[in-house]
C-alpha cells in the first residue's frame, strides 16, 4: 500500500453559522495542504451542524447546503476531501459524506443506520440508505453516483461508516467493506460527549480495524453546537486491534487536524483522562460556546453557598482558565466579544469578575454557615459577589396570601408553601441583574432534583440554562471534594464541610435534603435501573436488594418515594432550563428521556411490592 498522509478535521459547527462554517472547513483544508494531507475527513455534517434539529425537513436548508458544497469545492484542488451534509432527494432526506477530489466531486456515501436512542432523533428527519444501492444524482447539470460507495487514491481502496453504522454490529457496513477489500474506512460522526465514553471509542476503532483489517479513522465534531450536546471533537486512527493516534480533546479552538503518516507504529495518543476532568472540560466549553454563540456578556448565578451554586460557579473559573491557557488572553475575548483589559498581574481572576456577577439573597431561615461558603468562595476565583435579604418580598406576599384566605400560615399546616415563597421570591431580583448585565442567569438544579421535583418551579430552577441537570448529586459532592485539591480551588473548603441543604426551613427544624427524600448514592442506584434500564419497580427491588446493605422495607419505600415523585413531576422536567448532556443519561424530555405528564403513578406496579 502506497505510504501517504491522511487526516481527520474536528470543526465547532453552528446551525445557520453559513459562513463561519463553511471558513473553518476551509482554514481546516488549506492547513491540511500545507502538511501535505492526501485524504482529509471532516465529521458528520460539517456543512450544516449536527443539531439543526427540523431545519432539515424544509426544501431550502438542504439545499443552501449543496450551494455550500459548491463554494467548497474549489478550495480541494490537489487534496481529496470528505465532508458531510444533508441532501434532499424528492420527499427524503439522506445523511451523506461528499467526496471531492482535487477540486471535482466524486459521489455521495449516504448513512445506513440512524440513530434513534437516547438523544438522537435521526428517523425524524432523515431515511437510512439501502446497503449496496448505487443511484445517480445531478449536481449542478453533472450526474454522480449517490449511496453505497467506495473509492481509490492510488492504491488506497477506502470506504465510510458514518457514526450509528459502526454501532450496529454484525448489520453495520464495514463488514460488508471487507468484503470489497478496502484499506481505510473512515467514520465521520456526530457522536455527543458523555463521560466515559471515550473508553468505548477506543474498544470500537481497535475491535473494527482488526476485525476488518483496515487503518480506521474516526472523526468527532467539536463544541457546543446548537445549546445541547456538546461534542469532544475526538480523532482516532486504529490499525490491526491498536490505537495508532488520539487527540486532546474538547478543545476551544475554531477547528482541529490531526494528521496520520500510514504506518503501523503509534504517532501520539493523548491519554484518556478520569471522569472527573472530563466533567471540567466537557462543562468549561459548554459555557464557553453557549456564551459566544447566544451573543450575552456573562453569567449571572444565585451563589447559595451550597454544592451545586459552587459547582457552577467553579465551572464558569475553569472556563475562563481553560480557554485562556489555549487560546490566549486576546483571542479568548475575541471570540467572547467582550472588550477587556488586564489591570493586575492575575487577568485570569479579573476576567472571572467581569463574567460572573453572583449574589447570595439570604432569609432569616439562612445561616451565616452559606454566606461565609459564598463569599469565600466568590472571592478564591474573583467572581463579583452581592448579598442581600429577601424576608421583606416573603413577608409581603404572605401578608396578601393570609389577608386573603383570613388566616396565619403555619409551618404544621402550610409547609411546602412556605418553602416555595422563599425560592420563588429569590428569582425576580436575580432576573433583574442578569437582564442589567445582559448575561445569562444559570440555573442550579441536578438530575438528583429533576427525578424527584425538588426543585421549586419560578424559583431555583429559573435560568437561562441549567449547566448541572443532567449529572447526579453523589456525583456533584465526590467532585467538590476533588476538585477542592486537584483544581487547586481552596474556596470549596467551606461548601465541602456543610451538610447539603434548601435552608427553607427555619433553622431550628434541622432541614437536610437527604432528611427530604432519602441518600444520594441510593437515588443514584434506583435512577440507573429505573431511568437509565427503563426497568419496573419490582425489577429495581429485586437487583437492589442484592446490591444495597438496606432493610428490605427501608429499600421498597425508598422505591416508592422515587416512582411517586418522578410520575407527578414530570411538569417540571418539561420546563427546565436547557442542560448539557455530561453523562451516560439524564432526565431531560427533550432530549434523552420521554414521559408522560399526566400518568396513573405507578400505582399498580408500587403495590406490588407491598404483597412480595
Amino acid at each position: 500500500m502506497a505510504a501517504i498522509k491522511i487526516a481527520g478535521a474536528t470543526v465547532n459547527q453552528t446551525p445557520l453559522d453559513w459562513e463561519g462554517n463553511l471558513d473553518r472547513i476551509i482554514r481546516a483544508v488549506a492547513q491540511a495542504k500545507n502538511q501535505q494531507v492526501e485524504i482529509l475527513c471532516f465529521p458528520e455534517l460539517a456543512i450544516t451542524g449536527y443539531g439543526s434539529e427540523d431545519l432539515f425537513l424544509s426544501y431550502w436548508y438542504p439545499k443552501k447546503a449543496l450551494s455550500q458544497l459548491e463554494k467548497l469545492i474549489p478550495h480541494c484542488s490537489g487534496i481529496t476531501v470528505a465532508v458531510g451534509l444533508p441532501v434532499r432527494i424528492q420527499e427524503k432526506v439522506y445523511n451523506t459524506v461528499a467526496v471531492i477530489e482535487d477540486a471535482e466531486l466524486k459521489g455521495f456515501v449516504a448513512k445506513q443506520f440512524l440513530a434513534i436512542d437516547g438523544v438522537h432523533y435521526e428517523f425524524r428527519w432523515f431515511t437510512p440508505w439501502a446497503a449496496g444501492e448505487v443511484i445517480a444524482f445531478d449536481f449542478l447539470g453533472k450526474e454522480v453516483p449517490f449511496g453505497d460507495l467506495t473509492f481509490h487514491h492510488k492504491d488506497i481502496h477506502y470506504g465510510f461508516e458514518i457514526c450509528e453504522d459502526a454501532w450496529r454490529g454484525k448489520e453495520r457496513p464495514g463488514y460488508r467493506l471487507c468484503e470489497r477489500k478496502v484499506d481505510l474506512i473512515f467514520n465521520p460522526s456526530a457522536s455527543h460527549f458523555a463521560m466515559g465514553k471515550s473508553a468505548e471509542r477506543k474498544e470500537l476503532i481497535e475491535f473494527s480495524s482488526e476485525t476488518f483489517g483496515t487503518y480506521y479513522c474516526y472523526v468527532n465534531l467539536l463544541g457546543n453546537e446548537a445549546g445541547r450536546m456538546i461534542f469532544d471533537g475526538e480523532i482516532l486512527l486504529g490499525k490491526a486491534g491498536k490505537l495508532l493516534a488520539r487527540n486532546q480533546l474538547l478543545s476551544f479552538q475554531d477547528f482541529q487536524l490531526l494528521a496520520f503518516d500510514l504506518e503501523e507504529k503509534a504517532q501520539g495518543l493523548t491519554p484518556m483522562q478520569a471522569k472527573e476532568w472530563e466533567f471540567v472540560q466537557a462543562s468549561a466549553l459548554g459555557l464557553f460556546d453557549y456564551l459566544r454563540k447566544s451573543r450575552s456578556k456573562g453569567f449571572v448565578l444565585s451563589l447559595s453557598g451550597g454544592a451545586d451554586s459552587s459547582t457552577i460557579a467553579v465551572l464558569v473559573a475553569e472556563m475562563v482558565r481553560r480557554g485562556m491557557a489555549e487560546l490566549g488572553v486576546k483571542t479568548f475575548v475575541e471570540k467572547l466579544g467582550i472588550a477587556f483589559s488586564p489591570q493586575s498581574e492575575n487577568p485570569e481572576k479579573e476576567l472571572v469578575g467581569q463574567l460572573l456577577t453572583t449574589a447570595y439573597q439570604g432569609t432569616k431561615n439562612s445561616s451565616e454557615d452559606t454566606f461565609n461558603s459564598a463569599k469565600a468562595l466568590a472571592e478564591s476565583i474573583g467572581a463579583r459577589f452581592h448579598s442581600w435579604t429577601i424576608d421583606e418580598e416573603v413577608k409581603s406576599y404572605t401578608s396578601k396570601i393570609e389577608a386573603a384566605i383570613g388566616r396565619k400560615l403555619t409551618w404544621e399546616q402550610d409547609d411546602i408553601t412556605l418553602q416555595n415563597i422563599q425560592a420563588r421570591s429569590r428569582s425576580p431580583i436575580i432576573w433583574m441583574l442578569a437582564n442589567l448585565n445582559n448575561a445569562l442567569l444559570l440555573s442550579t438544579s441536578n438530575r438528583s432534583e429533576g427525578d424527584v421535583g425538588y426543585a421549586t418551579m419560578d424559583g431555583d430552577t429559573s435560568g437561562s440554562i441549567s449547566p448541572i441537570a443532567a449529572v447526579d448529586k453523589h456525583f456533584i459532592l465526590h467532585w467538590l471534594q476533588w476538585a477542592e485539591q486537584n483544581l487547586d480551588r481552596p474556596g470549596l473548603s467551606y461548601v465541602n464541610s456543610l451538610t447539603p441543604t434548601a435552608e427553607l426551613r427555619p433553622l431550628e427544624r434541622t432541614q437536610t435534603d437527604e432528611k427530604d427524600l432519602m441518600p444520594y448514592s441510593v437515588i443514584v442506584e434506583i435512577e440507573k435501573l429505573a431511568i437509565r434500564d427503563r426497568r419496573s419497580p419490582m425489577d429495581v427491588f429485586l437487583i437492589l436488594k442484592e446490591e444495597l446493605p438496606l432493610d428490605e422495607s427501608v429499600l421498597k419505600d425508598y422505591i416508592k418515594k422515587f416512582f411517586r415523585l418522578w410520575s407527578r413531576n414530570q411538569w417540571k422536567r418539561e420546563r427546565l432550563a436547557p442542560s448539557f448532556h455530561l453523562d451516560e443519561f439524564n432526565v431531560d424530555p427533550k432530549t434523552w428521556y420521554r414521559f408522560p405528564i399526566l400518568s396513573g403513578g405507578f400505582a399498580e406496579e408500587l403495590e406490588q411490592l407491598d404483597h412480595l
